[in-house]
């Protein structure tokens, strides 16, 4: 999710598409969120581990 996030990102920021960038910022926001999560122990969605 992190890296798909980078991806539209990167893609946003070139050709100039916001909607691409805003959803960009979005994933990256949540994979880092649920990275963080599944390292500290919590589960989520039911998972040890989440990747």
């Amino acid at each position: 999710m992190i890296i798909l996030g980078l991806i539209l990102l990167v893609v946003g920021l070139i050709a100039g598409i916001g909607i691409l960038w805003t959803i960009g910022v979005v994933l990256v926001v949540v994979g880092i969120l649920l990275w963080i999560l599944g390292a500290v122990g919590h589960e989520v969605g039911g998972r040890r581990h989440y990747w």
